[in-house]
């Protein structure tokens, strides 16, 4: 027994060894998506990085040209100066700083003074005021004639805190251009700048400057309403669906000052494409060592788990109730002696099998035995000691005609019973004809009054107002109903009550007996239908097991309801038929 329990415990100790492999390699796959995440955030990261630092620049490139306009406005409003002078200086100026196209000199009531430009000036006074970075107003972007971007900066001059007017000037952004062309992530990663208003300012993308040109608004842009509808300042990062349909990882950061909004796009395939590339080899290789596990497993698994199997596959069979099964385990150790006590097992089975169906038969032999006793030995007396009454002279003839209608009465309770006995082991065929419910039903109901009055029990009877037809068979029909009835007096206490009901509700129609007497157990209701069973204390069981069958032969159903001490109701249900309810109302 020692090597044998040595055997099945390396057996176990392998498979506890590939099993602990699985929290490592679980580990593994958390590992895994950690990796990815944070490899994920690391792009994003570096890409907010390279966005901030270009709002960085553009901030530092506007704000530098908007000090040197305020410079300007400081040397133009020197007392001393002519306006010669004033005009020298500004022309020197647009021709330092090229960022300036044209600065023109307004006095206070909005006429020009001395402007860069040779003849009438082209800049105008901006009527609303735009974005303001150190007191120089900035109107929105736009483009001239040689599809160029540019802008006005406007700055109002005060002497002694009065106004003493403007000095505006037209401010090339094609250097902000330019930064913004310099910005590439990757091979396919672009920047652009969009306004407060959503319009396109500068884009990156060769194969896209032609939006700027075309004033394309980006409000309705993913990323562009992410970060519109974001109450922070903090820099925005968003993986969407672009307009070519698709997939970018976007960042974007605010200018300061300027409400314009730098950002920079990328394909999600190009920004992971690194981490996705090293999370399909830790992938690979975790897969190849789940293969190498599984293998190995299996191998040193296979011998430990057949047996089970077998020993399972034999159960199921043994269950389902093929006692001939059996099962082949050849092992020498805890499992071969497992299959040789479940063969062992399963031929007790047959054995004890065996006693169960002979003890059955001689159980149901003595219940049928039993039965037909208690059914027939009160009436075959009663024929006996009347056909004996009936020999005597001094009968008179009042007494002999009783006397014959009691031995014929129990005569038919006796051919009941056996026809009762035949329909359990063959039933009979039924034949089916139009027939009128209401007809067959009072039919019984009048030749059963009489039993019925004899027990003390009335017989309520409520037909349906026209005739209601099925096809059906009028004397099997007529045995259901008095199989019923009979049942319900014999459940009912002298002065109680039994109804029949008849009605017809769409396509079918219903015949109802209910009765106010002692119920039955609902523990027993699912079984009265059965052969052999009764809820009396005597007979075989055998009346409402031939209802049943009489009825589903006729297409119906049967069902009941009963509440101990409140009575019982059994509703029969047939298709309704329409053939001959003419001729059966007549009649």
């Amino acid at each position: 027994m020692r090597p044998r329990i040595r055997h099945i415990a390396v057996r176990f100790a392998l498979l506890l060894a590939a099993a602990a492999v699985v929290p490592l390699l679980a580990y593994g796959f958390i590992s895994l998506r950690s990796l990815a995440g944070g490899t994920q955030q690391t792009v994003v990261q570096g890409n907010l990085n390279v966005a901030t630092r270009a709002a960085e620049e553009i901030h530092r490139y506007i704000v530098t040209n908007a000090g040197l306009l305020r410079a300007l406005a400081a040397n133009l409003q020197e007392p001393r100066l002519t306006g010669d002078q004033q005009d020298s200086i500004i022309k020197n100026y647009v021709l330092q700083v090229k960022e300036f196209r044209e600065i023109t000199l307004f006095d206070e009531n909005r006429h020009p003074i001395v402007t860069s430009r040779v003849g009438k000036p082209r800049v105008q006074i901006p009527q609303a005021a735009g974005a303001e970075i150190d007191g120089v107003e900035m109107s929105p972007m736009k483009v001239d004639e040689d599809l160029l971007p540019t802008m006005t900066f406007t700055l109002k001059l005060t002497r002694l805190n009065q106004p003493a007017g403007w000095l505006v000037g037209e401010f090339s952004l094609e250097e902000m251009w330019r930064m913004v062309d310099r910005i590439r992530i990757g091979d396919h990663g672009y920047a652009m700048v969009i306004a407060p208003d959503g319009e396109l300012v500068a884009h990156g993308d060769p194969d896209k400057k032609a939006l700027v040109a075309q004033s394309t608004n980006m409000a309705s842009d993913p990323l562009v309403a992410a970060v519109r509808s974001s109450k922070s300042d903090a820099p925005v990062s968003l993986e969407y669906v672009d307009r070519d349909g698709r997939a970018e990882l976007g960042v974007a950061t605010r200018i300061a000052n300027l409400g314009w909004t730098v950002i920079v796009e990328q394909p999600t395939a190009e920004a992971y494409a690194t981490a996705n590339k090293l999370q399909r080899q830790l992938y690979a290789a975790i897969s190849l060592a789940l293969l190498g596990m599984i293998g190995a497993g299996y191998f040193f698994g296979r011998q430990f788990i057949t047996p089970i199997l077998t020993l399972t596959r034999g159960t199921h069979e043994v269950a389902q109730g093929h006692l001939e099964t059996r099962v082949d385990i050849r092992s020498q150790d805890e499992l071969g002696e497992l299959g040789r006590s479940f063969n062992t097992m399963a031929d007790r089975l047959v054995q004890l099998q065996e006693d169960v169906k002979r003890q059955e038969r001689q159980a149901m032999f003595g219940r049928v035995a039993s039965g037909l006793v208690h059914d027939l030995l009160h009436p075959i007396q009663n024929v006996g000691n009347n056909a004996r009454l009936l020999m005597r002279d001094d009968l008179s003839g009042e007494q002999r005609v009783e006397h014959a209608q009691i031995i014929e009465r129990d005569m038919t309770t006796i051919k009941r019973f056996l026809d009762d006995l035949r329909n359990v082991a063959k039933p009979k065929p039924v034949e089916r004809f139009p027939m009128d419910i209401n007809t067959s039903v009072s039919e019984v109901i009048e030749s059963m009054r009489m039993e019925a009055d004899r027990h003390g029990i009335a017989i309520e009877a409520r037909y349906a107002s026209a005739p209601v037809v099925i096809r059906g068979d009028r004397f099997a029909l007529g045995r259901v109903y008095r199989n019923l009835i009979t049942n319900a007096i014999q459940a009912t206490q002298p002065g109680g009550r039994i109804s029949v009901t008849t009605r017809r509700a769409g396509s079918v129609v219903e015949i109802t007996v209910a009765d106010t007497g002692s119920g039955i157990p609902a523990d027993r209701l699912a079984a009265i239908f059965d052969d052999f069973v009764t809820t009396k204390r005597r007979g075989l069981g055998l009346g409402l097991a031939v209802t049943k069958r009489i009825v589903e032969q006729l297409d119906g159903t049967i069902a009941v309801d009963s509440e101990v001490g409140r009575g019982t109701a059994f509703t029969l249900r047939f298709p309704a038929s329409d053939e001959g309810a003419s001729r059966a109302a007549a009649s």
